[in-house]
């Protein structure tokens, strides 16, 4: 079966399920979309390594992951999301050291965190699309159209993490800049993300 290459549309804030967060995936030749539920951690790790701005004082574990994969000369090659079971994806890491390749059973956030770091491609077949489209309509009948639907979800990149705020909208760009550089000190990339945001509108 041959594989469907993704790349990552957004990462949108659930309004119906606190402290999670949809990571949306799109097909890069095709228009469909195969949004999956993630944690907060893996969101922000996600949303880190995707930024230019952001960049925590200490490694997060992925960071971390990648540090040692690099030392011990270990590369990720791609990353294959095989496999949908009432709503839960399953991931593969295609990973290569010395010419000897082994494939090593991952979450797909984790998964898809190392492979922004590594800019390793994802894939997945298309029976998981099928899949994931038929489990939207589901989700969809129970009312969770504003964490899974991407026409309804914000996608922008810029709007990643968190919701906008209009708390820092009274602040100067040199008392934003401070506000942020504070937020990142204190690995609060959550308040970071939002300061950014306010800073990207004044651009």
């Amino acid at each position: 079966m041959s594989l469907i290459k993704l790349t990552i549309k957004g990462i949108s804030y659930s309004q119906t399920q606190s402290g999670a967060y949809a990571l949306v995936l799109s097909e890069m030749e095709g228009a469909r979309t195969l949004p999956i539920i993630i944690g907060a951690f893996e969101a922000q790790s996600i949303a880190i390594a995707l930024e230019k701005e952001i960049r925590p004082p200490r490694p997060l574990t992925h960071d971390l992951f990648k540090t040692f994969a690099d030392r011990f000369l270990i590369t990720v090659k791609e990353v294959i999301i095989h496999k949908l079971v009432d709503g839960v994806f399953f991931s593969s890491l295609v990973c290569e050291r010395e010419g000897v390749e082994e494939i090593i059973d991952t979450r797909t956030s984790d998964a898809i965190a190392i492979a922004v770091r590594f800019l390793a491609p994802i894939y997945t077949y298309e029976n998981i699309l099928d899949k994931a489209g038929v489990y939207l309509k589901v989700e969809e009948e129970l009312s969770l159209k504003e964490t899974l639907e991407p026409e309804e979800s914000s996608l922008d990149i810029d709007e990643i993490i968190a919701k906008k705020e209009d708390r820092f909208s009274n602040l100067s760009l040199e008392e934003l800049h401070t506000e942020l550089e504070a937020a990142v000190d204190d690995e609060n990339y959550e308040l970071a993300a939002k300061i950014r945001d306010e800073i990207s509108k004044r651009a």
